[in-house]
């Protein structure tokens, strides 16, 4: 029964979070909305232990498409950058300000990029493309995503300063102009650099707040040294080039696991 206790972890804090602030905010949204993510979330692990190939598919699917689809075009909810800085201007704790409390300030230092691994409906789109190992060296172009994270606060800093009517509006076309930019650059980068990953490497600027927090995550893959042989294969099939033969917080690129577990999958001493 071991083997099920991540997804039933990974269920009872979601399950937590949607009641929590379901009492707080006096809003069934909420109960709805963390619980849907929590079940998608831990039904993809739960494949995943039982041995399905696609198993973080359907919760990208799940998750990736809910948001995109239900939250962001339906609903008219900027879950982009955009909105996070948008409701921070409003002084209004809800949607997009809770969304990234959860899943991208504090819960990484649960569960580390495992949003970028299960929920991201960036990458969602992405994995399907052809590189899924990088076939080419890192660039040094990692500065990028400072710059688009610095230019979404200004963008959103002046609009709330111009005292624009219908910004809510804006901040709904905001959101779909941006994913469509967002897929685009992703797609092109996939094909340029050969890496399927190669957006979320370089481009988003989501990581600013995930990189730092994940440092300290309690949720790693770890290596058991008495029965690693060194074969590499870890190393090679990891999408983000983590090393986790090293079990060290310092490790190379140990801020970019998205617990995508196929070095777990491929180590062929169960090491991992």
């Amino acid at each position: 029964m071991k083997k099920y206790s991540l997804p039933f972890i990974m269920l009872v804090i979601f399950e937590t979070v949607a009641v929590t602030l379901w009492l707080i905010q006096n809003n069934t949204f909420y109960l709805f909305n963390f619980s849907y993510i929590g079940i998608s979330i831990s039904l993809g692990i739960l494949l995943y232990v039982k041995k399905y190939k696609y198993a973080r598919r359907v919760a990208q699917l799940l998750v990736g498409l809910y948001m995109l689809v239900y939250l962001g075009v339906i609903c008219g909810e900027n879950m982009q950058i955009e909105g996070f800085w948008y409701y921070l201007f409003t002084g209004v704790f809800e949607a997009a300000t809770i969304h990234y409390a959860v899943a991208k300030i504090f819960g990484p230092l649960f569960f580390g990029r495992g949003w970028c691994g299960y929920a991201c409906w960036t990458a969602m789109v992405l994995d399907f493309l052809p590189y899924k190992i990088s076939e080419t060296p890192r660039k040094k172009i990692g500065w990028i995503r400072y710059v688009i994270f610095v230019v979404s606060f200004i963008f959103v800093l002046v609009l709330f300063l111009s005292h624009i009517s219908n910004l809510e509006k804006i901040m709904f076309w905001a959101f779909v102009i941006g994913n469509i930019i967002y897929y685009a650059v992703g797609i092109i980068l996939a094909f340029a650099f050969k890496d399927n990953r190669a957006f979320c490497k370089y481009i988003c600027p989501i990581t600013i707040f995930l990189k730092p927090m994940s440092y300290f995550s309690l949720l790693r893959i770890k290596c058991d040294k008495s029965k690693c042989i060194s074969c590499g294969k870890c190393k090679n099939v990891c999408p983000m080039e983590v090393d986790v033969t090293d079990n060290s917080r310092k490790r190379k690129n140990g801020t970019e696991c998205i617990l995508c577990f196929e070095c777990v999958k491929n180590c062929p001493k169960n090491a991992l």
